[in-house]
C-alpha cells in the first residue's frame, strides 16, 4: 500500500532521528552503500514499550523511502494446521518481491520468533514457521530491495537465531517521548480541533 506518513509526522523520537534518517538514506540509495563495501541491513528490530510509536515510525520510513509497505502481526502466523504458518510466511515474501522495493513490517514479532517456540514445548508447526521466516530472510540478497522491520516490546524473548548477522542485526530502541516530544504530540492533535486559547500543550505535557 502507498504510505502517506512522513518522518515529520512522528514526534518524540529526537534521540533516534539520526539513526532513522540513515536507514531511510540506505533504502533510497542502496548502491551508494554497496559501492563502498558496506552491508545493507536485511532486518531491523524496533524495540520499546507499547505505545511509543513503532508502527507509525515504520510507516514513516516506508513513506520517506518511497517503498511499498506490507503490514502483519506475529500472531497472524499462528495456525492450528501444520504448515499453514510457514506457507503464510512464504506468501508474504513472495508479495514483497512482486512489489519491491518493499518494507515488510511485522508487529509483535516476538510472538512469531520467540525463544519458547523453538526451544520450549511448542509443536513442530511453530518451529516450521520460524524456520520458514529465517530461510526467507537468508534467501534474499541485501540489494534485493526488501527490508524486514520487526517491532517488539520484548527483544530479550527473541530466538537467538533471529538476531544473528544477516537477519535482525540492526536494533533501534524507540524511547518514550520527553517533555518536548510530548508537547509536539499534543500540538499535532490539538491543531486538528478548534481549541480554546487557554489550552497549553506544554502544561499538558
Amino acid at each position: 500500500q502507498d504510505v502517506e506518513q512522513r518522518l515529520d509526522d512522528v514526534k518524540g523520537i529526537d534521540e533516534i532521528k539520526g539513526e532513522i534518517k540513515d536507514l531511510i538514506h540506505m533504502l533510497r540509495n542502496p548502491e551508494e552503500y554497496t559501492a563502498k563495501g558496506a552491508k545493507l541491513h536485511k532486518g531491523v528490530l524496533l524495540h520499546g514499550n507499547p505505545g511509543t510509536g513503532k508502527t507509525l515510525l515504520s510507516r514513516a520510513i516506508a513513506g520517506e523511502a518511497g517503498t511499498a509497505f506490507l503490514y502483519c502481526t506475529g500472531s497472524s502466523f499462528d495456525e492450528m494446521y501444520v504448515g499453514l504458518g510457514a506457507k503464510r510466511v512464504r506468501e508474504l515474501f513472495a508479495e514483497a518481491r512482486k512489489n519491491k522495493p518493499a518494507i515488510i513490517f511485522i508487529d509483535e514479532i516476538d510472538t512469531l520468533l520467540s525463544k519458547s517456540r523453538r526451544f520450549g514445548g511448542e509443536h513442530s508447526s511453530s518451529r516450521a514457521t520460524i524456520n520458514a521466516m529465517l530461510t526467507e530472510m537468508d534467501g534474499f540478497n541485501q540489494n534485493d530491495g526488501i527490508l524486514v522491520i520487526g517491532a517488539t516490546n520484548n527483544k530479550d524473548g527473541l530466538d537467538p537465531a533471529a538476531i544473528r548477522p544477516g537477519r535482525f542485526d540492526k536494533k533501534i530502541a524507540v524511547p518514550a517521548p520527553d517533555i518536548n516530544g510530548r508537547t509536539d504530540i499534543f500540538n499535532i492533535y490539538l491543531d486538528k480541533i478548534e481549541r480554546d486559547e487557554t489550552v497549553d500543550a506544554k502544561k499538558l505535557a
